[in-house]
């Protein structure tokens, strides 16, 4: 359990108008036929519609909608085909009133995607992928996610290499929020995310795990996408990504002990009720 005080450290900011003293759960809504967990299973407008809808009634702040795999190995789809895929999902969803961010690498999807209702940004590049991406950020000023990813979707896992994982990645989420910055995006619109499975190895993974807590150091809300990846998989031996939904509440759990605030989940039902549990028995003890 975390001292009290370090808690309150860790728990004292806010993102995109949540307030961060529990922890925040974004569900993923993958509008695609090829992600590594759930490809194709929300493919059609209206079942991506009913996805984000249930997992909002089961307890989700935000819903991330993302119409382009980036699983390694995964091939680029055309700007046409992601926002095809996304803009009626997130028109449906922001709609409803939902709080919805668009997971894109690309600025003029992004912008789409704000035009139709999104009010979050979810870049696995950290605002690298496209030049303009910094310019329609800034120019919404809207809050955005800044992922760090070695290399990108179709070479990422070939042969990733750190000096200390999770220190290198603070030391370059640190330099994009710098950059952030002077492009015109308020630190207090910035949250930050070590890219699990992105670039990294079991070994990696673990380690950047086990040390989420040197994130804090960068000052943002701290996102964690851990769920369902292949390293749960090959410690536990659960193949399929359906078989390792007690390892992603595991890893959500050990995560929020180091203070982390959001969580970017499948199983928005099974996180809430996690976190629901372990805050209470938190709070009781002191």
């Amino acid at each position: 359990m975390m001292e009290a005080s370090k808690q309150a450290a860790f728990t004292d900011l806010k993102f995109a108008g949540l307030t961060l003293d529990r922890p925040r759960i974004m569900g993923i809504v993958n509008v695609t036929p090829d992600s590594f967990s759930d490809g194709g299973e929300a493919l059609r407008v209206d079942d991506a519609v009913a996805r984000g809808r249930a997992m909002r009634d089961a307890g989700a702040d935000i819903l991330d909608i993302g119409g382009e795999s980036t699983r390694p190995g995964a091939d680029p789809v055309s700007v046409e085909q992601e926002m095809q895929r996304v803009l009626p999902v997130i028109e449906a969803l922001a709609g409803d009133g939902a709080l919805v961010s668009i997971d894109s690498r690309r600025a003029v999807v992004m912008e789409a995607a704000m035009n139709a209702g999104a009010t979050i940004v979810n870049d696995v590049t950290a605002l690298t992928g496209d030049p303009d991406a910094l310019g329609v950020v800034a120019d919404h000023a809207v809050p955005v996610v800044l992922m760090h990813m070695q290399g990108e979707p179709r070479t990422m896992q070939e042969n990733p290499t750190y000096n200390v994982a999770s220190k290198d990645i603070r030391d370059y989420l640190a330099a994009r929020i710098a950059v952030c910055e002077d492009a015109g995006i308020s630190r207090t619109h910035i949250a930050v995310d070590p890219g699990i499975g992105f670039g990294k190895t079991l070994d990696h993974n673990l380690e950047i795990l086990a040390h989420m807590d040197v994130l804090h150091e960068l000052g943002c809300p701290v996102v964690l996408g851990a769920s369902r990846k292949s390293y749960i998989g090959r410690l536990s031996a659960a193949d399929d990504p359906h078989d390792r939904v007690a390892g992603s509440v595991a890893s959500a759990l050990a995560a929020r002990a180091k203070g982390v605030q959001i969580f970017r989940v499948h199983d928005v039902a099974e996180t809430r009720q996690a976190f629901d549990v372990w805050e209470a028995i938190d709070k009781a003890g002191g």
